[in-house]
Protein backbone atom coordinates (compact mmCIF):
# COMPACT_ATOMS: atom_id res chain seq x y z
CA UNK A 1 0.00 0.00 0.00
CA UNK A 2 1.57 3.61 -1.04
CA UNK A 3 2.44 5.79 2.22
CA UNK A 4 -0.82 8.26 2.31
CA UNK A 5 0.02 12.02 3.93
CA UNK A 6 -2.15 12.54 6.50
CA UNK A 7 -3.36 16.53 6.87
CA UNK A 8 -5.53 17.10 10.18
CA UNK A 9 -7.37 20.38 8.81
CA UNK A 10 -7.22 22.97 10.67
CA UNK A 11 -9.77 25.63 9.34
CA UNK A 12 -12.51 27.32 11.39
CA UNK A 13 -15.21 25.54 9.64
CA UNK A 14 -18.14 26.94 8.96
CA UNK A 15 -21.33 27.43 11.28
CA UNK A 16 -24.90 28.27 11.00
CA UNK A 17 -24.77 31.44 13.18
CA UNK A 18 -22.14 32.82 10.55
CA UNK A 19 -23.19 31.23 7.38
CA UNK A 20 -25.25 34.22 5.24
CA UNK A 21 -28.67 34.71 4.91
CA UNK A 22 -28.51 33.57 0.80
CA UNK A 23 -26.35 31.26 -0.69
CA UNK A 24 -24.64 33.86 -3.38
CA UNK A 25 -24.16 36.23 -0.04
CA UNK A 26 -22.74 33.37 1.16
CA UNK A 27 -20.57 32.42 -1.99
CA UNK A 28 -19.92 36.06 -2.69
CA UNK A 29 -17.66 36.24 1.06
CA UNK A 30 -15.73 33.13 0.60
CA UNK A 31 -14.76 33.76 -2.88
CA UNK A 32 -13.61 37.48 -1.91
CA UNK A 33 -11.67 36.11 0.14
CA UNK A 34 -10.23 33.51 -1.31
CA UNK A 35 -9.62 36.30 -4.12
CA UNK A 36 -7.85 38.60 -1.21
CA UNK A 37 -5.67 35.65 0.17
CA UNK A 38 -4.08 34.61 -3.99
CA UNK A 39 -2.77 38.38 -4.02
CA UNK A 40 -1.19 37.70 -0.92
CA UNK A 41 -0.16 34.43 -0.63
CA UNK A 42 0.89 31.14 -2.76
CA UNK A 43 -1.42 29.10 -1.96
CA UNK A 44 -4.04 30.11 -3.74
CA UNK A 45 -2.99 30.48 -7.27
CA UNK A 46 -6.30 30.48 -9.34
CA UNK A 47 -9.16 31.06 -7.04
CA UNK A 48 -11.96 30.99 -9.83
CA UNK A 49 -11.10 27.74 -10.84
CA UNK A 50 -13.99 25.67 -11.37
CA UNK A 51 -14.44 22.14 -11.58
CA UNK A 52 -17.07 20.95 -13.70
CA UNK A 53 -19.02 17.47 -13.59
CA UNK A 54 -20.90 16.24 -16.69
CA UNK A 55 -22.55 13.22 -18.11
CA UNK A 56 -22.45 11.60 -21.69
CA UNK A 57 -24.68 9.50 -23.58
CA UNK A 58 -24.22 6.76 -21.68
CA UNK A 59 -24.96 8.44 -18.24
CA UNK A 60 -20.54 7.83 -17.68
CA UNK A 61 -19.24 11.18 -15.63
CA UNK A 62 -16.44 13.88 -17.19
CA UNK A 63 -15.07 16.00 -14.79
CA UNK A 64 -13.01 19.01 -16.03
CA UNK A 65 -11.32 22.67 -14.50
CA UNK A 66 -12.66 25.57 -16.35
CA UNK A 67 -12.40 29.17 -15.10
CA UNK A 68 -15.72 30.92 -13.65
CA UNK A 69 -15.65 34.06 -15.60
CA UNK A 70 -19.52 35.07 -13.96
CA UNK A 71 -20.66 35.00 -11.10
CA UNK A 72 -23.48 37.21 -9.71
CA UNK A 73 -27.06 36.50 -8.36
CA UNK A 74 -28.41 33.97 -10.95
CA UNK A 75 -25.36 31.64 -10.20
CA UNK A 76 -21.57 30.53 -11.57
CA UNK A 77 -20.93 30.98 -15.38
CA UNK A 78 -18.01 29.61 -17.77
CA UNK A 79 -16.82 29.75 -21.62
CA UNK A 80 -16.18 27.39 -23.66
CA UNK A 81 -16.09 25.76 -26.91
CA UNK A 82 -19.88 24.55 -27.40
CA UNK A 83 -18.93 21.46 -29.58
CA UNK A 84 -16.28 20.31 -26.39
CA UNK A 85 -17.07 16.87 -25.00
CA UNK A 86 -18.85 19.12 -22.16
CA UNK A 87 -20.72 21.23 -24.77
CA UNK A 88 -21.79 17.94 -26.80
CA UNK A 89 -22.58 16.01 -22.94
CA UNK A 90 -24.65 19.59 -22.10
CA UNK A 91 -26.98 19.23 -25.15
CA UNK A 92 -27.89 15.61 -24.30
CA UNK A 93 -28.60 16.04 -20.82
CA UNK A 94 -27.75 20.06 -18.99
CA UNK A 95 -27.76 18.35 -15.12
CA UNK A 96 -24.54 20.14 -13.82
CA UNK A 97 -21.99 19.94 -10.55
CA UNK A 98 -19.40 21.94 -10.29
CA UNK A 99 -17.42 23.08 -7.59
CA UNK A 100 -14.93 26.15 -6.01
CA UNK A 101 -11.57 24.51 -4.03
CA UNK A 102 -9.36 26.06 -1.94
CA UNK A 103 -7.22 23.53 -0.16
CA UNK A 104 -5.27 26.21 1.64
CA UNK A 105 -8.20 27.64 3.04
CA UNK A 106 -9.88 24.51 4.18
CA UNK A 107 -13.17 25.63 1.67
CA UNK A 108 -15.03 24.41 -1.08
CA UNK A 109 -18.35 25.67 -2.44
CA UNK A 110 -20.54 23.07 -4.53
CA UNK A 111 -23.25 23.69 -7.11
CA UNK A 112 -25.67 21.72 -8.58
CA UNK A 113 -28.45 22.37 -11.17
CA UNK A 114 -29.21 22.69 -14.74
CA UNK A 115 -26.66 24.21 -17.41
CA UNK A 116 -28.21 27.17 -19.49
CA UNK A 117 -26.53 28.85 -22.56
CA UNK A 118 -25.36 32.51 -21.26
CA UNK A 119 -27.09 35.13 -23.87
CA UNK A 120 -24.99 36.06 -27.20
CA UNK A 121 -24.56 39.37 -26.19
CA UNK A 122 -22.64 38.44 -22.38
CA UNK A 123 -20.32 36.18 -24.93
CA UNK A 124 -19.32 38.71 -26.95
CA UNK A 125 -18.96 40.99 -24.61
CA UNK A 126 -16.74 38.69 -22.85
CA UNK A 127 -14.77 37.74 -25.73
CA UNK A 128 -13.88 41.30 -26.41
CA UNK A 129 -11.98 41.89 -23.13
CA UNK A 130 -9.68 38.53 -23.56
CA UNK A 131 -6.00 39.17 -24.75
CA UNK A 132 -5.30 38.60 -28.10
CA UNK A 133 -3.76 35.52 -27.88
CA UNK A 134 -7.05 33.96 -26.29
CA UNK A 135 -9.00 35.20 -29.22
CA UNK A 136 -7.13 33.44 -31.78
CA UNK A 137 -6.80 30.47 -29.56
CA UNK A 138 -10.32 30.41 -29.64
CA UNK A 139 -10.27 29.89 -33.23
CA UNK A 140 -7.31 27.55 -33.44
CA UNK A 141 -8.81 24.95 -30.89
CA UNK A 142 -11.19 22.48 -32.37
CA UNK A 143 -11.47 21.52 -28.55
CA UNK A 144 -11.72 17.81 -27.41
CA UNK A 145 -11.13 16.39 -30.63
CA UNK A 146 -7.98 14.37 -31.28
CA UNK A 147 -4.89 16.74 -32.68
CA UNK A 148 -1.78 14.73 -34.14
CA UNK A 149 1.16 17.23 -32.64
CA UNK A 150 1.33 20.32 -31.00
CA UNK A 151 2.49 21.51 -34.50
CA UNK A 152 -0.97 21.34 -35.90
CA UNK A 153 -2.08 23.62 -33.10
CA UNK A 154 0.61 26.39 -33.17
CA UNK A 155 0.38 25.82 -37.62
CA UNK A 156 -3.71 26.76 -36.72
CA UNK A 157 -2.91 29.56 -34.11
CA UNK A 158 -0.70 31.31 -37.19
CA UNK A 159 -2.99 30.97 -39.63
CA UNK A 160 -6.08 32.67 -37.50
CA UNK A 161 -2.96 35.27 -36.70
CA UNK A 162 -2.45 36.26 -40.24
CA UNK A 163 -6.03 35.99 -40.52
CA UNK A 164 -6.58 38.35 -38.00
CA UNK A 165 -3.41 40.22 -37.38
CA UNK A 166 -3.35 42.33 -33.86
CA UNK A 167 -4.55 45.74 -34.50
CA UNK A 168 -4.83 46.64 -31.10
CA UNK A 169 -8.87 46.77 -30.56
CA UNK A 170 -10.86 44.48 -29.01
CA UNK A 171 -12.80 43.60 -32.41
CA UNK A 172 -10.05 42.67 -34.09
CA UNK A 173 -11.03 38.87 -33.86
CA UNK A 174 -14.60 37.91 -34.33
CA UNK A 175 -16.46 35.84 -31.98
CA UNK A 176 -16.65 32.05 -33.19
CA UNK A 177 -19.83 30.93 -33.71
CA UNK A 178 -19.17 27.56 -31.84
CA UNK A 179 -17.38 29.39 -28.86
CA UNK A 180 -20.06 30.34 -26.05
CA UNK A 181 -20.93 29.39 -22.35
CA UNK A 182 -22.91 28.64 -19.33
CA UNK A 183 -24.67 29.69 -16.24
CA UNK A 184 -25.70 27.12 -13.74
CA UNK A 185 -28.93 27.65 -12.50
CA UNK A 186 -28.29 26.01 -9.02
CA UNK A 187 -31.31 23.45 -6.84
CA UNK A 188 -28.17 23.29 -4.48
CA UNK A 189 -25.27 25.00 -2.70
CA UNK A 190 -23.05 22.95 -0.57
CA UNK A 191 -20.76 25.27 1.66
CA UNK A 192 -17.98 22.96 3.25
CA UNK A 193 -15.63 24.01 5.88
CA UNK A 194 -12.76 21.76 6.94
CA UNK A 195 -12.20 20.75 10.21
CA UNK A 196 -9.93 18.86 13.04
CA UNK A 197 -10.23 15.19 13.22
CA UNK A 198 -12.16 14.75 10.00
CA UNK A 199 -15.57 16.95 11.75
CA UNK A 200 -15.97 19.28 8.52
CA UNK A 201 -18.74 21.08 8.26
CA UNK A 202 -21.14 20.54 5.41
CA UNK A 203 -23.56 23.37 5.53
CA UNK A 204 -26.46 22.86 2.44
CA UNK A 205 -28.56 25.56 0.67
CA UNK A 206 -31.46 23.53 -1.04
CA UNK A 207 -34.13 25.11 -3.82
CA UNK A 208 -37.62 25.23 -2.17
CA UNK A 209 -39.48 27.91 -4.81
CA UNK A 210 -38.55 30.24 -7.19
CA UNK A 211 -35.91 33.19 -6.69
CA UNK A 212 -31.99 33.62 -7.20
CA UNK A 213 -29.01 32.68 -5.25
CA UNK A 214 -29.56 36.05 -3.65
CA UNK A 215 -33.50 35.63 -2.68
CA UNK A 216 -33.92 34.04 0.83
CA UNK A 217 -37.31 32.23 0.52
CA UNK A 218 -36.38 30.79 -2.38
CA UNK A 219 -33.71 28.77 -0.20
CA UNK A 220 -34.17 26.67 2.93
CA UNK A 221 -30.66 25.76 4.91
CA UNK A 222 -29.78 21.42 6.08
CA UNK A 223 -26.50 20.64 7.98
CA UNK A 224 -25.26 16.96 6.39
CA UNK A 225 -22.99 14.42 8.39
CA UNK A 226 -19.48 14.78 6.96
Amino acid sequence: MNDVTRIDYTGTGLSEDELAATPWQQAKHWLDEAVERSGVQPDVPEPHALSVATVDADGVPNVRTVLMRFFDERGPGFLTNTLSTKGIELAGNPGIAASLTWPAMFRAVRFRGQAVLLDRAEVEAYFATRPYGSRISAWASMQSQPATSRAELETAYEKYATQWPDSGSPDDVPVPDFWGGYRITCDEVEFWGGRSNRLHDRLVFTRVAEGSLDDASAWTVSRRQP
